[in-house]
């Protein structure tokens, strides 16, 4: 199921059932989106990502950093990784960020996807540090990449488009019921890098 159209209503919710994802669009002009998008690629300290698969280590050609108000251990695909602390560049953007989407955030977790043969496979935001059905904004610059969404029950699959310097919002259940994923492409041959901004809870 496609869902998406020229009109976008952000507070229109993309999921039929057990979960909230917003949809805003671009939040940023074309202008100010390309700068941003030129300064993350020069200034993140990226590196390559990893995981454990299988108990095998993978070393992934896209690049991630992890970034918060705190040096924050964070720990997903059984790797743990510690937060730098937030540079100006990201607390710019997350201001806008929370401006938009009414909610607020500690932490950021950026990929570089360098073209579209790098993507993400089905997974849901589920680690134990995050908090429970608390809002993950994801943002978007550089190549427009396809965003899908799968029911973890019904099987359900929801495919939108993500716009350069464009904010999706996921929230309530969302984590629970449904995966998502960034699906390779050969039509892609330039870069995206996505913020998803979240919210750590240390007890």
């Amino acid at each position: 199921m496609d869902l998406f159209s020229t009109t976008i209503d952000p507070a229109h919710n993309w999921l039929p059932k057990k979960g909230i994802v917003n949809y805003h669009g671009p939040i940023f002009n074309s202008e100010t989106a390309y700068k941003y998008y030129q300064a993350l690629f020069n200034e993140i300290a990226w590196a390559p990502d990893e995981a454990m698969i299988f108990g095998k280590r993978i070393i992934t050609k896209r690049k991630v950093a992890w970034y918060a108000e705190k040096a924050y251990s964070y720990t997903y695909s059984k790797i743990t990784k510690t937060a730098l602390v937030w540079t100006p560049l990201l607390l710019e953007i997350k201001e806008a960020v929370e401006k938009a989407s009414g909610e607020t955030y500690n932490a950021c977790l950026l990929n570089l996807y360098h073209n579209g043969s790098e993507g993400m496979a089905w997974h849901s935001d589920g680690e134990k540090d995050l908090k429970k059905n608390g809002a993950i904004a994801s943002v978007s610059f550089g190549a427009e990449r396809k965003f899908a969404f799968k029911h973890k029950e019904d099987k359900t699959v929801i495919n939108m488009p993500l716009a350069h310097g464009s904010l999706l919002v996921m929230k309530d259940t969302t984590q629970t019921h449904w995966l998502h994923r960034l699906p390779p492409t050969k039509k892609v041959h330039s870069p995206r890098i996505n913020l998803t901004f979240r919210t750590i809870v240390r007890k």
